[in-house]
């Protein structure tokens, strides 16, 4: 089973990505409906990228050390 930890890993890593970018297209939209200018919404689209992603990548590494 060892042989697929890497691929595991990279698909997890993917997954991470995918719901960051996710979160950040969300809260750009909110942003925006909201009446921010674009680069306030940019701005806070990089906040909620850069903190769901370090959400993701610490529960994972939590759940990899059991």
């Amino acid at each position: 089973m060892k042989h697929t930890l890497p691929a595991f890993l990279l698909l997890a890593l993917a997954v991470a990505v995918l719901f960051s970018v996710v979160a950040a297209a969300i809260a750009f939209a909110l942003a925006r409906w909201e009446g921010a200018a674009v680069p306030s919404a940019l701005s806070r689209c990089g906040i909620a990228f850069a903190a769901s992603l370090t959400l993701c990548l610490a529960i994972f590494s939590a759940l990899d050390r059991t």
